[in-house]
């Protein structure tokens, strides 16, 4: 933990730089693309290419959330979508928005009380559970159950 909290804090290479710049465009196009990037992109590439501890990435994702980084790519979609006759629901933005925030707060609180590999396994469920719904693989293998009980 010392050794990485050192190299974290060690001035910043042109490597680093380049690795940050790339895991950083990486989950913006992500994000712009499908609405995703800091738990998709930023938080394994941290842990993969920077060594940083689960709870270190998830923090610095959530940590680029609190810059506008997104602002934007939210205005282009609210450009587009009033364009395309489907506007945007601000009153939806602002109530997630609020419970975002709560819930963020409870979330990481939560996150800050578990061990890193119980951190590690439950973001790995979530990230196997949405590609699985996403992929329409929970209805095929419901299918599959069913009928091996029929």
């Amino acid at each position: 933990m010392k050794l990485q909290q050192n190299k974290i804090q060690q001035k910043m290479t042109t490597e680093m730089l380049i690795t940050v710049l790339l895991i950083g465009l990486a989950a913006g196009i992500l994000s712009g693309l499908v609405g995703v990037g800091g738990g998709i992109i930023m938080v394994p590439a941290l842990i993969f290419f920077l060594g940083y501890t689960q709870h270190q990435a998830q923090g610095t994702s959530l940590g680029v959330l609190t810059l506008p980084v997104v602002i934007i790519a939210s205005f282009y979609y609210y450009q587009q979508c009033q364009k395309m006759g489907t506007p945007m629901d601000l009153s939806v933005i602002g109530v997630l928005a609020v419970s975002f925030i709560i819930g963020g707060y409870f979330g990481s609180k939560l996150a800050i009380s578990l061990n890193t590999e119980t951190l590690k396994k439950i973001f790995a469920i979530v990230l196997f559970y949405t590609a699985f719904k996403m992929l329409g693989w929970d209805a095929a293998v419901f299918k599959w159950v069913k009928g091996i009980f029929a």
